[in-house]
């Protein structure tokens, strides 16, 4: 199973800025943001990232992990 955790409850904690407020900045819908926000994505569009990124100022390592799977 491939999991990748988005980090961006952590990153807004530290930056702390809202998700309503990374909403307005960045032009995502709050709805978008709160799924991310509690790692209920499934997908994830790469121009959401880019411009999380952008406004957050961090990498997008910052905002993705992947952790992989461990093989028996």
């Amino acid at each position: 199973m491939l999991v990748i955790r988005i980090k961006l409850s952590t990153l807004l904690g530290e930056k702390r800025i809202t998700q309503a407020e990374l909403a307005r900045k960045t032009g995502i819908r709050p709805a978008t943001i709160n799924e991310m926000y509690h790692e209920f994505s499934v997908r994830v569009n790469l121009e959401h990232i880019d411009k999380i990124c952008e406004v957050l100022d961090c990498d997008i390592s910052d905002l993705l992990v992947y952790i992989p799977n461990a093989v028996d």
